[in-house]
């Protein structure tokens, strides 16, 4: 931070750090919360998006059709060159597969909406008394009948059938949260599973080393209890 703040045109560079240390000084904040944002960006940036390829490539390789299935697609859109982000548009089912991923293993199950009653009120029937914290269950959610009709199978195809936005505008289906505390990071997060899924599928055949075990561990995220362990075998020698 120190190097960062020597550097003349501070304010003309567009990386958060530089902004962050360039605001006025009646808008300025403490270097700590400087560095806690940083680590939030860090942690959130990879931590979440590597689970979430973890499940994915767990879901890939318990369903090798829907891997060929993707790989077909990724052949077809990308070719021989390697997938760049600007082909993310064109690949719907492999967006299908991540939204998916999203809905069976949500890697925040619990979203950080909570809310404190401040009085009794009603949700329906049910009674919360004041004082109570309630939070939303994202995960209970995306395993609803009602809302998903087969909710224990892995169907990406059901995205096919209707377009869901897993943004925050529907909630069925919002692992990033909603409203004006929606995560900021959505969008990144999102693009960056999308390129590195392509990316692996395109370049390799997975399959399992050891049995894949879809049992859940929620930390501060909601991990595979037992790590996923792959055999990645190249493409183009597979035919």
């Amino acid at each position: 931070m120190e190097e960062r703040r020597k550097v003349s045109d501070l304010h003309k560079r567009d990386d958060l750090l530089s902004y962050m240390l360039s605001m006025p000084q009646e808008e300025r904040i403490e270097d700590s919360d400087v560095i806690a944002v940083l680590w939030e960006m860090i942690f959130r940036g990879t931590d979440v998006v590597a689970i979430l390829l973890e499940w994915a490539m767990a879901r890939m390789v318990l369903h090798p059709d829907i891997q060929s299935k993707v790989q077909e697609e990724l052949d077809r859109a990308v070719g021989h060159r390697p997938m760049t982000d600007s082909d993310i548009p064109n690949l719907r089912f492999l967006h299908c597969v991540i939204k998916e991923t999203l809905r069976m293993h949500p890697p925040g199950p619990l979203l950080s909406w909570a809310r404190l009653a401040v009085h009794d009120t009603y949700v329906g029937k049910h009674l919360v008394p004041a004082g109570t914290t309630a939070m939303v269950n994202m995960w209970a959610i995306s395993h609803d009948e009602t809302i998903w009709g087969d909710p224990w199978v892995f169907r990406p195809e059901r995205f096919m059938e209707e377009d869901i936005n897993v943004l925050g505008s529907d909630l069925r289906l919002a692992p990033f949260g909603s409203g004006r505390r929606v995560c900021p990071g959505r969008m990144m997060g999102l693009s960056t599973a999308y390129l590195w899924f392509g990316r692996m599928l395109q370049e390799y055949k997975w399959a399992a080393a050891q049995p894949v075990k879809l049992t859940e561990c929620l930390r501060l995220s909601m991990e595979m209890k037992k790590p996923l362990v792959c055999h990645a075998v190249p493409r183009s020698k597979t035919g």
